[in-house]
């Protein structure tokens, strides 16, 4: 008897999930294995929670939002830039600095076959060269090679390490560069299935970038920084190609204010533009999705027309080492979004849906912020700090991305 087989086939029983080894039989003895392994891998009652979470909506009615406490870069007097700057680089040069990027997205909205950061924003330099640019110009001037932690996903980590194997490592060394993968979680049809890629495969999704705590803990990363004794940890995305990820300012102000997590913002562009703005939500910082955000409270102004809520969250993010150990221990809630997945139909027929017909379940990181009754939120100039390369074209493309890096860096 096949001990494993039994017990997964008791869990799918248990929860209604039997559809799972529908194809069991057709399967090679190594296919057969992946999938029980898959399946005793999943907390079955979690998934559960979030399917009936998708069907209730997002409610704010009852709790209390109010703006969130920002300095505003451009309004420091000299003097106070060069006191935090001054704490900063100290800080940077004594190795209390660590740096990691969000790279587990595909550059399939880009009409790009691969990670997004193997995608060339110019003809010789992709977007990992351009963030690894910033790491080399700051070896220069602190005189220390910080550790960059990289975040793939299942789907792209071998061709993220071979494409920075084939570059190698853009000239950055390569024992200061650790790359680990982030976890996921099953797809579940709008009925409440979990849905299979190919008969020996459960359909699974990366679990959002909130996951990037738990998969630091689980990759040895946090206890690393402890042992190297690094106090700051600064998170940015991929896709950003003005990302000033060593940023002694940050670091001071976040220190004089004594606080463990700091963002920087840029003002949103209208009351329509699609970013998740920070906010207080019950006292505590947030940020609430555009999607989540009511139109009047989009548009509110204050008496210097400037909008209420108008600190986008740019995914720019700082973290103490106390808080990172705290949060990684910890689950963050996850949010769902509808999706359009391809799966296999109960025939065994792969079928590609036209509209959404499955759920993705992911956590964000701005929900670690819920942990803390304060935050340093550091607005910056959007012309200076954040270039989004996400769409083929119109706005946040490589084409606005380009003139932006070439306006900034005087490229002609």
């Amino acid at each position: 008897m096949n001990v494993k087989y039994e017990k997964a086939k008791e869990i799918l029983e248990n929860y209604h999930q039997e559809q799972v080894l529908k194809f069991y039989e057709e399967l090679t003895e190594s296919e057969k294995e992946n999938l029980l392994d898959q399946i005793l891998k999943i907390d079955f009652e979690q998934i559960l929670e979030l399917y009936h979470q998708a069907q209730q909506q997002p409610e704010l009615q009852n709790d209390k939002i109010e703006p969130i406490p920002y300095v505003d870069k451009q309004k420091l007097t000299e003097e106070e830039k060069e006191k935090y700057e001054k704490i900063g680089r100290e800080k940077i040069k004594s190795g209390k600095l660590a740096v990691a990027t969000m790279a587990g997205g595909q550059g399939t909205r880009l009409g790009h076959k691969g990670p997004k950061g193997s995608f060339y924003l110019f003809p010789n330099k992709s977007i990992f060269e351009i963030i690894c640019d910033t790491l080399k110009q700051a070896q220069k001037e602190y005189g220390i090679t910080l550790n960059w932690y990289i975040m793939t996903s299942k789907e792209n980590h071998e061709e993220t390490t071979l494409f920075f194997e084939k570059n190698q490592y853009f000239g950055y060394p390569k024992e200061k560069i650790t790359f680990f993968t982030q976890g996921e979680l099953p797809m579940v049809s709008h009925e409440g299935k979990i849905i299979l890629s190919s008969k020996g495969t459960i359909k699974e999704a990366a679990d959002g970038n909130g996951g990037i705590f738990e998969s630091m803990r689980r990759a040895g990363i946090i206890e690393e920084l402890q042992k190297n004794g690094v106090e700051w940890l600064f998170i940015g995305s991929v896709d950003n190609v003005l990302l000033k990820m060593v940023d002694p300012l940050l670091i001071g102000l976040t220190e004089t204010q004594k606080h463990l997590a700091a963002s920087k913002t840029v003002a949103k562009r209208n009351p329509k533009e699609k970013v998740g703005v920070f906010c207080k939500i019950n006292g505590k910082p947030n940020v609430i999705e555009y999607s989540e955000l009511p139109q009047e409270m989009a548009e509110l102004r204050d008496q210097n027309g400037e909008l209420y809520y108008g600190e986008s969250h740019v995914m720019c993010n700082m973290f103490h080492i106390q808080m990172l150990q705290q949060i990684s221990k910890t689950k963050l809630p996850y949010h769902i979004a509808d999706k359009k997945a391809e799966y296999i139909n109960t025939e065994g027929n792969l079928i590609t849906p036209t509209e959404p017909n499955c759920y993705k379940f992911e956590s964000f990181i701005f929900d670690a912020f819920k942990s803390i009754e304060e935050m340093t939120i550091l607005r910056v100039k959007r012309e200076e700090e954040f270039a989004p390369v996400k769409n083929a074209e119109g706005p946040d493309s490589p084409e606005t991305a380009r003139k932006l890096y070439q306006d900034f860096y005087h490229i002609k």
